[in-house]
């Protein structure tokens, strides 16, 4: 039995619980009522002016994504690592890394767009590459935990149904009923799926940890983010957003890390 059988073989039990999860979560963000944008967001902390770029240090430090995503995309499309010769079992399980990888990259260009003069208009831009990010992450969880089949099916539609929560905010936004609750769901509703296939579901390879690492290092840019001010009020150096851009390159880094160092399990059971 090979590793894509065991996957499927998975106990129905674990499915029901996924189920139920992504049901709940659905109905969730129908029972909570619309979230609006509040408008202090775009009131950044630092919004110093270097060598002519307006919010310098929050423009800047989306270099890191651009970075990391050029890094990431030639790691999956090389499909080579350094401790064994292909990254993938299934080369088809490349492409949701690459979307990732790419909407990493793109996070330079949509959010230094934005911090350059924050507002609404420009926030669009900035949230369209991390709901590609958030996505096409999940894809490739369902590919390794269930089935490439099944990640590969789901890639495309997760992407659409995150790029329309972003573009349905922004109508609703333009209307003065801004509902921010479906990004909230890509966002949050993402990440929660992402633990729950990693603790339910057995590991196509080795390093599954780093998944964990990597959430918990964007759990901690959520927090530079929060603490923004007095981050910078502290010494006046770096603000807590700046923070956030550098953490959750970060973040991003430790999934390429983790392709490049993690080798596939070997299924004892097949040569028996």
């Amino acid at each position: 039995m090979n590793q894509e059988q065991v996957l499927k073989t998975a106990p129905n039990w674990k499915y029901w619980i996924l189920f139920g999860v992504i049901a709940a979560l659905a109905l969730v963000m129908f029972l909570v009522p619309p979230i609006p944008q509040s408008q202090t967001y775009h009131l950044f902390a630092d919004t110093r002016l270097m060598a002519g770029v307006p919010d310098a240090l929050n423009v800047l430090s989306n270099l890191f994504f651009l970075v990391v995503g050029l890094l990431g995309m030639q790691l999956v499309l090389s499909d080579r690592g350094p401790s064994h010769p292909a990254l993938f079992v299934d080369p088809a399980e490349k492409w949701p890394y690459f979307v990732f990888f790419l909407g990493v990259a793109l996070t330079t260009f949509g959010s230094g767009y934005y911090h350059a003069d924050p507002n609404n208009a420009r926030l669009v831009w900035d949230r369209l590459p991390m709901t590609i990010g958030f996505m096409s992450l999940l894809a490739a969880m369902v590919d390794e935990r269930i089935s490439v089949k099944t990640g590969l099916r789901w890639l495309a539609p997760l992407l659409i149904f995150g790029v329309l929560s972003v573009l349905y905010w922004n109508f609703t936004e333009a209307r003065g009923q801004g509902d921010l609750r479906p990004y909230a769901l890509v966002q949050f509703g993402s990440l929660a799926l992402l633990l729950l296939l990693l603790a339910l579901f057995p590991p196509r390879y080795t390093r599954g940890s780093d998944f964990v690492v990597s959430l918990g290092i964007y759990a901690l840019s959520k927090g530079f983010e929060a603490l923004d001010r007095p981050i910078f009020e502290a010494a006046r150096l770096v603000s807590g957003h700046t923070l956030k851009h550098i953490a959750d390159a970060v973040s991003a880094y430790w999934i390429y890390r983790m392709l490049k160092l993690r080798s596939p399990i070997v299924d004892r059971s097949s040569s028996a």
